[in-house]
């Protein structure tokens, strides 16, 4: 996991810990909802880490693959 979805992770537990200590309603909805942004940002950073990784593994396999003299692959 990216060091930035760590870090959302944690600001939405804090603002958790936040909506749990309000006495307000309007504080305790606010800090809900920063939570659920927060873990949408976590989850919007992993899926780019590993669309990254994807994206890095196959550029790595092309090139590997045409650094490759194997007629097979150079009659295709």
């Amino acid at each position: 996991m990216s060091s930035d979805a760590t870090f959302f992770r944690k600001q939405a537990v804090q603002e958790r810990s936040n909506a749990s200590e309000a006495d307000l309603a309007n504080v305790r909805d606010r800090c809900e909802r920063a939570a659920r942004s927060w873990e949408a940002m976590a989850a919007r950073a992993e899926r780019t880490e590993a669309m990254r990784d994807q994206r890095a593994a196959a550029t790595r396999a092309a090139s590997v693959l045409a650094e490759t003299d194997d007629p097979v692959a150079t009659q295709a």
